[in-house]
């Protein structure tokens, strides 16, 4: 990850005024370092004496585990080869740190972007499961689980399957795999599960909805992946059922976090990890704070700023410690839903490209046309 964007004739100067740029990634067409570098570029075509920092974010989605392979010196990358949330074989990659933790992205192993098409019923998690065992066989003393662009709302059970865990129909048969599967339940057997690494697991989430209801897994998040009204009622009797059968289901639901993923959080819950936020830990493994000092400005962002945003999403956490060290904050966003009151400025690749398709085709080049609009702006 680069430290610091050159300045425009790479002569040093002064550091002053500083500008730490930390968005997150744009899903499907930006990384976040992407998004940061085209974002600096802009900027500095304007500001040519800024010290531009840069920063990439995650959390706990897309991207989580490159924010921490670039942050964490000696980090190590693991291929694995993995179930595909759709079936079918697929080579993810895991981290291992200097310390022993293993960092496990879902995005990477079951996320919406591996899948061909949305598919509400048929995708699973057990790659995500699958991926989490090699990292348990490589001796990993703990885990970090990112868990963010879930493709499935199967309730975390293909997770859980790989890792020992039995959920059966009626006549003792595995259920199918993904949200359809959670209809022929009967019978939840958690006893050979794995057992957690001396470390334990810790759940990087980026959103803090519970399992089932109007702000559940299914409402919220089955229609971002191809769930129509009645698929969304479908899924949720299927996550409801799986709750039940769970032992300590009822209050596993209610946590906060527990429908990250398509549920895979109560899942994990229900296995021991407990929960965190994302976007805090992968800011505190960049060293955002550090990097606020004396900075006169933050620019953060992500593909689409919503409601859902203010619930653990790195924009929030990002504008949440520039408060603190008393620094404005700009957003960049493929698309905006919500208010920006909060931010000194924001700026929509949409609205500068007049389309958000015309955006998608060249978001880098939008993310720098961004940056020139805030640095005149400022």
């Amino acid at each position: 990850m680069d430290n610091a964007f050159p300045n425009g004739d790479g002569a040093a100067r002064p550091a002053r005024p500083r500008v730490v740029i930390a968005p997150d990634s744009f899903k499907g067409t930006a990384s976040a370092a992407e998004a940061a570098r085209a974002i600096a570029g802009g900027w500095a075509s304007v500001r040519p004496f800024d010290e531009l920092v840069l920063r990439p974010m995650a959390d706990g989605g897309e991207g989580t585990l490159d924010a921490f392979a670039a942050a964490v010196p000696g980090a190590e990358r693991r291929a694995v080869v993995v179930t595909g949330p759709a079936g079918g074989e697929h080579t993810a990659d895991w981290l291992l740190l200097p310390d022993g933790t293993a960092v496990v992205e879902l995005a990477a192993t079951s996320g919406l972007t591996l899948l061909d098409r949305p598919r509400p019923f048929e995708a699973s998690t057990r790659g995500f499961g699958e991926a989490i065992a090699a990292a348990l066989d490589a001796g990993a003393s703990g885990l970090l689980l990112a868990l963010g662009g879930s493709g499935s709302t199967d309730g975390g059970t293909g997770a859980l399957a790989a890792l020992g865990a039995r959920f059966l129909q009626a006549d003792g048969e595995s259920i199918a795999p993904g949200g359809a599967g959670l209809e022929e339940l009967d019978r939840v057997e958690l006893d050979g599960l794995r057992a957690l690494p001396p470390g334990g697991a810790t759940i990087l989430g980026d959103v803090t909805n519970p399992l089932l209801g109007r702000e559940g897994a299914a409402a919220v998040f089955g229609p971002q992946k191809g769930a129509d009204a009645a698929a969304v009622a479908r899924l949720e009797r299927g996550l409801d059922r799986l709750a039940r059968m769970t032992p300590g289901g009822a209050e596993l639901a209610a946590a906060a976090g527990a429908g990250a993923a398509g549920g895979t959080g109560f899942a994990l819950l229900a296995w021991g990890a407990r929960m965190r936020g994302g976007a805090a830990a992968v800011a505190e493994a960049i060293g955002l704070d550090a990097a606020l000092g004396g900075a006169g400005l933050v620019i953060t962002g992500e593909g689409r700023y919503d409601r859902q945003s203010a619930a653990g999403k790195a924009p929030s956490e990002v504008a949440a410690r520039a408060a603190v060290a008393g620094v404005p904050v700009d957003l960049v966003a493929g698309r905006i839903d919500a208010g920006t009151g909060g931010f000194r400025a924001a700026a929509s690749l949409s609205s500068l490209a007049g389309s958000g398709a015309r955006a998608m085709a060249d978001p880098l080049a939008w993310l720098r046309a961004a940056g020139v609009e805030l640095a005149r702006s400022r």
